[in-house]
């Protein structure tokens, strides 16, 4: 009985190895990617000299209108009160309906793009207008305060969709390999 060399399997085994490894390393494109937030106005960790009179965040896909909210709070974590949130194609603005103090702000959002995933995260931003009168807004112990709908939230940490496939795919080879062996020792 000759023994088949093993060298082919080896070939076989070490491609579909780095056929794995190119699709992890190859970043996925955007139809595959979940959305994220490209910019926003204010930005991230700003100090604006002059209270904004709305928020506009811009995001990498189209948002769906129904599934978009965007809440402005203070430093005490009080909900201030916006407009409805305006949708075109990926961006998103609300109007902000009083004069904001000198203080810190976090802007909250959730979102469902065009791949149906949500989408949330928070961000702060600091109003210092030098020729403000209003008296700044007051910071709360973090024991004083009770959470709202605006507390910080991190953006989703989940895996994305091209991992997910390139798992799919790794599992499928080892299940199809280790069919491939079956059969040639069955053979035998």
């Amino acid at each position: 009985m000759t023994v088949p060399p093993s060298r082919p399997i080896a070939v076989r085994l070490g491609a579909a190895a780095l056929a794995v490894l190119v699709a992890l390393l190859i970043p996925a494109s955007p139809a595959w990617a979940h959305n994220s937030l490209k910019t926003a106005t204010p930005a991230r960790d700003a100090t604006v000299p002059s209270a904004p009179t709305e928020v506009t965040l811009e995001f990498m896909q189209r948002l769906d209108p129904t599934f978009t909210t965007i809440v402005l709070s203070d430093a005490a974590k009080r909900k201030l009160p916006t407009g409805e949130p305006v949708v075109t194609g990926a961006k998103s603005t609300v109007q902000v309906t009083d004069t904001l103090p000198n203080g810190t702000y976090t802007v909250a959002y959730r979102v469902v793009s065009a791949d149906g995933h949500p989408v949330q995260g928070s961000y702060p931003f600091t109003v210092a207008d030098p020729t403000s009168s209003a008296a700044p807004v007051a910071n709360v112990s973090a024991s004083a305060s009770t959470p709202s709908a605006a507390a910080a939230v991190e953006p989703d940490g989940g895996p994305n969709a091209g991992v997910l496939v390139a798992g799919a795919a790794l599992v499928l080879l080892v299940l199809a390999t280790a069919g491939l062996l079956w059969r040639r020792a069955a053979r035998r």
